[in-house]
């Protein structure tokens, strides 16, 4: 059988944890709020560097957007200032007094001229008399009855073009289509 005695040490036994029981609830309350004061800091320090990267893309954006408008304004002020020159003998072949033939030798010169610039900068005719006739490229606004094949281009009512590869207008054509007796 348990002696008092030692049921005595037991509950004195059982009794110490419980004394140190508020000792160790305060250390976990202390615990807690240490870690949850490091949690704030930790959010406040994160919150404070999102900010910072927030601030720092809006620079950016601002920044590409007025870099990408100098450079649409140099790219433009590069092109006028090529067609200065066109400008020019525009205002030489106004002034001319001499025959219709020099004048329209010169205005011939000065439109080669200002072909010339715009193509430096990418721009191109787009073909069409003879060819197959390409939608993306042309538009047709008449069929006619012709010798050549179908849906071939046969006249070109007015000159398309594009610049590097983008189609600024497309061509006005008249389309080859089936002849009559063909239908029949």
């Amino acid at each position: 059988m348990i002696r008092n005695e030692d049921r005595g040490e037991e509950k004195e036994n059982m009794e110490a944890p419980a004394a140190d029981k508020p000792e160790a609830a305060e250390l976990t309350g202390q615990n807690e709020q240490a870690e949850t004061e490091r949690l704030r800091e930790e959010n406040t320090q994160l919150f404070a560097r999102l900010q910072r990267l927030q601030a720092d893309f809006d620079n950016y954006r601002k920044r590409v957007r007025a870099e990408m408008q100098e450079w649409a304004t140099q790219s433009l002020c590069d092109l006028v200032r090529e067609l200065l020159p066109v400008i020019d003998n525009l205002e030489r072949a106004k002034q001319a007094a001499g025959s219709t033939e020099s004048l329209s030798a010169g205005v011939e010169l000065v439109h080669k001229q200002f072909l010339a610039v715009l193509e430096k900068y990418g721009l191109n005719m787009i073909e069409a008399c003879g060819i197959q006739f390409d939608p993306s490229l042309h538009h047709a606004i008449m069929q006619v009855e012709a010798a050549d094949p179908e849906n071939t281009v046969v006249e070109e009512l007015q000159k398309g073009y594009r610049l590097k590869d983008r189609v600024l207008r497309a061509s006005l054509v008249k389309v080859a289509g089936r002849a009559k007796h063909e239908e029949e």
